[in-house]
């Protein structure tokens, strides 16, 4: 059995076959239970976490577990919040074939999950990309974005200047060919962006729904806590919503919850999940003027194609 790195993980990937294998993946059956979160300390409101997120195909069974302790970095800067690893196996005889680490995995299929969304729900001439957030996901976010739609400015937001101008760079090194600039005024932003890409860890909504325009695609991945939202209930209103997975975003989400808590919203409502759109490979979007929202909370099946398609480069060198 293999023991891969994250180093091993960022040379073997990239978006374009990310992308695709996953498009392919979830157009096919699968097994996917719903994840497991298991709260550490129940008295406590977002307290240590341990996840299992179990998960098989047609060539590869996979379970992917992970820790977060979000107060790690207070006790030591040397700690990080969150720590994961996917182990996979062969389908045909079941035997252990690699451990892969998770957390460099995750920051790849999320980005690439919410980049197959977009292939799906947004116009096919958007060009303007707005990233709100600037941890470690943000730069993952606008280069899977900017791998399937014709990107040619990104603006990145986020509370502190600093980590969006490094954010800035980090995307800069990779697309050079792409206009990225600090975002200095959000609402201004929004409402000119084609597509908007949350990743943030904010409790709140980032913006008023009545800024986004006709049009556009937004994309929300920082929350998976029922009470937390990066959206508000305005915004939800009037988009067509699709999700990455109902069974994990009806438990998870409270950009969905919230609302249908306070009557304004259906679950009913929700027009599909990503399963679905890559099973039908059409293109999902209705009209050009009309708002498309996708919320994922993160699916075992996405970790599944990750390591596969990981597991399979390594095993070639």
């Amino acid at each position: 059995m293999q023991v891969i790195s994250a180093e091993s993980v960022h040379q073997s990937l990239n978006f374009k076959e990310l992308v695709d294998a996953l498009d392919e993946t979830f157009s096919r059956p699968a097994g996917m239970p719903q994840r497991q979160v298991f709260s550490l300390d129940e008295s406590v409101s977002h307290s240590d976490a341990f996840a299992v997120l179990p998960s098989w195909n047609e060539k590869t069974i996979a379970v992917k577990a992970f820790t977060y302790f979000p107060g790690n970095p207070q006790k030591d800067a040397s700690l990080a919040s969150l720590y994961s690893k996917i182990l996979i196996f062969s389908r045909e005889t079941g035997e252990p074939q690699a451990l892969v680490d998770g957390t460099s995995v995750t920051y790849w299929r999320t980005a690439a999950v919410s980049a197959l969304g977009s292939r799906y729900l947004s116009r096919e001439d958007s060009s303007k990309l707005l990233v709100c957030g600037t941890g470690n996901l943000a730069s993952f976010m606008a280069l899977a974005h900017a791998s399937v739609r014709p990107i040619t400015q990104i603006k990145v937001w986020g509370r502190c200047e600093e980590k969006a101008r490094a954010t800035i760079e980090l995307i800069r090194n990779q697309r050079s060919d792409i206009e990225v600039i600090l975002c200095d005024k959000l609402e201004n932003a929004v409402g000119e962006a084609d597509i908007i890409s949350c990743a943030t860890g904010s409790p709140t909504p980032l913006f008023p729904g009545e800024w986004v325009q006709a049009g556009t695609h937004t994309d929300f991945v920082g929350n998976h806590n029922h009470d937390r939202r990066e959206c508000d209930t305005g915004l939800i209103k009037k988009s067509a919503v699709f999700v990455d997975s109902k069974i994990n975003v009806f438990a998870e989400a409270g950009e969905l919850l919230i609302p249908v808590a306070e009557g304004a919203f259906s679950l009913d409502d929700v027009k599909g999940e990503l399963a679905q759109l890559c099973q039908s490979g059409t293109f999902a979007r209705t009209s050009d003027e009309q708002i498309s929202l996708f919320k994922t909370v993160g699916t075992a099946l996405s970790d599944l194609v990750g390591a596969q398609l990981v597991y399979a480069k390594v095993s070639q060198d």
